[in-house]
C-alpha cells in the first residue's frame, strides 16, 4: 500500500515498500547513501537503470543533487529496504521534464533498493577518519565554536563493547585533560545544540598508537561514539572584543598553557598558546601604549610553543616559533638557544653552532649554551668522519670495478 510521504500531504511523493529493510537506523543529511534503482514512466517505459549498468549509484543526501523525491524517499529508507516511489512532476523534473526520455510534467516511478550509506566526512583532511551520522536534529541552527564550554553526554564503544558512558563539561581545546578523544572535539565544532550524531572515529584522531589500557582497546584502534551535544556557551569572538579585553584573553589563554605545560599535556598547551595568536597577533590594531604589552605576550607565547614542540619533538615547528620570537627581540638568549636545540636535533650542527655561539656572545656565563658548542663540534667530526668513510668505500668499489675491468 503506497503512502504519501510528501512534506506537503500533496501525494508528491507516494512510497510503497516492497521487502522491510534492517533494523531502526534511517539515512540522515551529509551521508552518502548507496542504492540500485530503475526508472520507468507511468506507461512501464524504463528510461534508467542502475542495474542495467551493474553500477550502483551514490549521491549526498540533502545536498540537492538529485530531484526532491528521491531526498525525501531514500531518507525514510533502512538498509536493504526495496521501495517504490511515484513521483509527482512537481518532486520529480517538473514542467520541462527531461529531454528525450522524460516527457514535460512526467509522473515517474523508481524501485529503489537502499544498499547502505556511510555518514558524513568531517575530518580535517577530508580523509574518512571521522565519519558522523545523525541520530537526531538539533534543536536550532547554532554551534559551539573554539573554546566554547560544552555539556554533552557521551557513549563510546569498540567493536559494539561499550567501553564509557558519562555527561562530561570542558572548553573546546581542552578535552584531552577530562579524556575526551581529538575526533569527538572536532566533532563538537559541527554539531547543533542539542544535535545527537553517532561518529565513527578512525585510531589517529581516538587513542592512536598508544590504545587505552584502561579502556582495553589496543593501539591503532577505530572506535564509534555517540554523541549528544546537551548546551554550551559560545566565547566571544576576537572581532567583537576592545584591545584591552584581546590582551586579557591572551593572559589567560597563557596561564592556561603554562598550567597544562607543568602537566606535561604539552599538546593542549600547545592550543592554548596557538590560540593568542587570534586575538593579538594582528599588530596594526594596538597602538604604542599597548603594543609593549602585547608584544612582551607574544614573546612569552612563541618561546614557550617552541619549548613544547622540542618536548615533542617536533623540531621544525620548534624553530619556526622561534624566528617569530627573534622578529620580536633578535637578541633573546631563549629563542636563540631553543632554535640552536632545533638544528641539532635536525642534525645540522653547522647552523646550531652560530645560534649557540650567539648566546655565548650575549651572555659569557651560560654554559649550558657552551656544552652545547661542544655537543655541535662533535656531531660534526662524527659526520665527518662517516662522509670520509662512505666515500672510502664507494672509491673502493670503482677501484676493484676497474681492477676486474682491466683483468678482461
Amino acid at each position: 500500500m503506497a503512502v504519501d510521504i510528501s512534506l506537503e500531504k500533496d501525494d508528491g511523493v507516494l512510497k510503497e515498500i516492497l521487502k522491510e529493510g534492517e533494523g531502526d537506523e534511517l539515512p540522515s543529511p551529509g551521508c552518502t547513501v548507496k542504492v540500485h534503482y530503475t526508472g520507468t514512466l507511468l506507461d512501464g517505459t524504463k528510461f534508467d537503470s542502475s542495474k542495467d549498468r551493474n553500477e550502483p549509484f551514490s549521491f549526498e543526501l540533502g545536498e540537492g543533487r538529485v530531484i526532491k523525491a528521491w531526498e525525501i524517499g531514500t531518507a525514510t529508507m533502512k538498509k536493504g529496504e526495496v521501495a517504490v516511489l511515484t513521483c509527482a512532476p512537481k518532486y520529480a523534473y517538473g514542467k520541462g521534464g527531461s529531454p528525450p526520455k522524460i516527457p514535460p510534467n512526467a509522473t515517474l516511478k523508481f524501485e529503489i533498493e537502499m544498499l547502505g550509506w556511510s555518514g558524513m566526512d568531517i575530518s580535517p583532511e577530508k580523509d574518512g577518519s571521522i565519519e558522523k551520522i545523525q541520530l537526531r536534529k538539533g534543536i536550532d541552527m547554532t554551534s559551539p565554536n573554539d573554546g566554547a564550554l560544552v555539556n554533552v553526554h557521551l557513549v563510546g564503544k569498540c567493536e559494539d563493547r561499550l567501553f564509557e558512558e558519562r555527561d562530561v563539561q570542558f572548553n573546546l581545546g581542552e578535552g584531552e585533560d577530562v579524556g575526551v578523544v581529538k575526533g569527538v572535539e572536532l566533532a563538537l565544532e559541527k554539531l547543533k545544540n542539542g544535535e545527537t550524531a553517532r561518529l565513527k572515529i578512525k585510531s589517529k584522531y581516538a587513542f592512536g598508537k598508544s590504545g587505552k589500557s584502561e579502556f582495553n582497546i589496543p593501539p591503532d584502534t577505530d572506535v564509534v561514539y555517540e554523541v549528544e551535544l546537551k548546551s554550551f556557551e559560545k566565547t566571544p569572538d576576537s572581532w567583537s572584543m576592545d584591545n584591552p579585553q584581546k590582551i586579557e584573553q591572551a593572559k589567560i589563554l597563557k596561564e592556561k598553557g603554562t598550567n597544562y605545560f607543568k602537566q606535561n599535556k604539552f599538546n593542549i598547551a600547545i592550543e592554548m598558546y596557538r590560540k593568542i595568536n587570534n586575538y593579538i597577533s594582528y599588530d596594526k590594531l594596538f597602538s604604542d601604549d599597548s603594543k609593549i604589552e602585547r608584544d612582551s605576550i607574544l614573546l612569552a607565547t612563541y618561546l614557550n610553543l617552541a619549548l613544547c614542540y622540542l618536548k615533542i619533538e617536533q623540531y621544525n615547528e620548534a624553530k619556526e616559533y622561534c624566528n617569530k620570537a627573534l622578529e620580536i627581540d633578535p637578541s633573546n638568549e631563549k629563542a636563540l638557544f631553543r632554535r640552536g636545540q632545533a638544528h641539532l636535533a635536525l642534525a645540522s650542527p653547522e647552523i646550531a653552532i652560530k645560534d649557540f655561539e650567539q648566546v655565548v656572545k650575549i651572555e659569557p656565563n651560560n654554559t649550558a649554551a657552551v656544552k652545547q658548542i661542544t655537543a655541535c663540534n662533535n656531531l660534526k667530526k662524527k659526520q665527518l668522519a662517516a662522509e670520509k668513510k662512505l666515500y672510502s668505500n664507494i672509491f673502493d668499489k670503482f677501484a676493484a670495478k676497474d681492477n676486474h675491468i682491466s683483468e678482461k
